[in-house]
């Protein structure tokens, strides 16, 4: 059953377009584009999401060893297409154990990144890259700045700009974000829609961490 679109921010149920607006509205945000649940990881959520996706399907590639994709969730609707996604990874904890971590690009404004990485949002905020990156990838020949933010002691979180749209990457617990200074480059999974390099990605279990971040908020809660 596919689960009701929410607010990318907050997690509420948001309204459906009707004849006095053309949004998707949240009760505490106003108009939104709306988040589409959590997908399962594998090759049909992948194949249904690419041909819908207006930003970048960020990976790291080759992909820490030991790491496997676990899951997706995409912001938009059938008019918009996808304006933001989130591609959820899990694999071993360089000190121990098991890790996570969701890449997640997006258009200015939506708020997805912000409320994985447990800010108040919608963007990374005035000033977060005032000094230098404390990190570099590399995609299609080009190095993409990173800045880590203070996010707490439970996650780890990256944030930089990446062909005009927001890139994050958020690792939980915040030992995951060691692996930070395994990731150097990132491919684009949008590159098998439009015939490159094949990429077949390992997949694993749904993530916990991205199930918990994304779920929905009632009223009770």
């Amino acid at each position: 059953m596919k689960p009701e679109p929410t607010c990318p921010r907050c997690g509420r149920a948001v309204q459906p377009p009707g004849l006095w607006t053309s949004a998707w509205q949240c009760d505490a945000h106003g108009p939104v584009a709306p988040l589409q649940g959590v997908r399962a990881p594998n090759t049909a959520t992948l194949d249904a999401l690419l041909p819908q996706a207006n930003v970048p399907v960020w990976i790291p590639w080759p992909l820490p060893t030991g790491w496997v994709v676990t899951g997706f969730a995409e912001v938009g609707d059938e008019r918009s297409g996808a304006l933001a996604v989130a591609v959820a990874l899990s694999g071993p904890n360089p000190l121990g154990g098991v890790g996570e971590a969701v890449m997640i690009a997006e258009d200015p404004g939506i708020g997805i990144g912000a409320r994985v990485a447990g800010l108040e949002g919608p963007d990374p905020g005035d000033g977060f890259d005032s000094g230098p990156p404390d990190a570099k990838v590399r995609f299609d020949g080009h190095e993409i700045a990173l800045w880590n933010l203070d996010v707490g002691k439970d996650r780890a979180a990256y944030t930089g700009e990446a062909l005009a749209h927001w890139l994050w990457l958020v690792f939980a617990s915040a030992d995951t974000g060691m692996l930070m200074c395994e990731i150097n480059s990132l491919r684009d999974l949008r590159d098998l829609r439009d015939g490159g390099v094949a990429l077949e990605p390992p997949f694993g279990a749904l993530s916990p961490f991205l199930s918990r971040a994304l779920a929905p908020v009632t009223e009770a809660d």
